[in-house]
C-alpha cells in the first residue's frame, strides 16, 4: 500500500480503486479514488473522474474532485458524499491533498 506523506492524509486500500456515485439526478460517474484527507474535522474523498471507456482515471484532466464524507458504513468505509459549496474550503482542502500527495501525484 502507497503511504501519503502527512498524518491527515488515508490513502486507498488498493490502487487504481474507482467508484461510481450516482448525483441528485440518478446520472452514474465513474472515479478514481485518491485517497481522503481529514480537514477541520471532516474528511474529503478526492477523487479524479475516469473517462468513459476506461477503467481508471488518466489524470489528463488534471481536475481533481472533493467531495465531504457525510456517511460511513459499519466497518468505516465512506458510502455517503457531498459536494462543498465553499470555493475556499475546496482550496484548503486540495492544498492539503496535494502536500500529502506529492511523493505520489503530479498535479498543477
Amino acid at each position: 500500500m502507497r503511504e501519503g506523506s502527512a498524518p491527515n492524509f488515508a490513502p486507498p486500500a488498493e490502487e487504481g480503486m474507482v467508484l461510481t456515485l450516482e448525483d441528485e439526478k440518478g446520472d452514474l460517474t465513474h472515479f478514481e479514488f485518491l485517497g481522503i484527507i481529514i480537514h477541520e474535522d471532516h474528511r474529503y474523498g478526492c477523487f479524479l473522474p475516469v473517462p468513459e471507456g476506461q477503467e481508471q482515471g488518466t489524470g489528463e484532466s488534471g481536475e481533481v474532485v472533493i467531495l465531504e464524507v457525510t456517511e460511513f458504513d459499519d466497518e468505516g468505509w465512506p458510502i455517503g458524499f457531498e459536494l462543498p459549496l465553499d470555493e475556499d474550503l475546496l482550496e484548503e482542502v486540495y492544498r492539503d491533498f496535494a502536500f500529502a500527495t506529492k511523493d505520489l501525484y503530479d498535479f498543477e
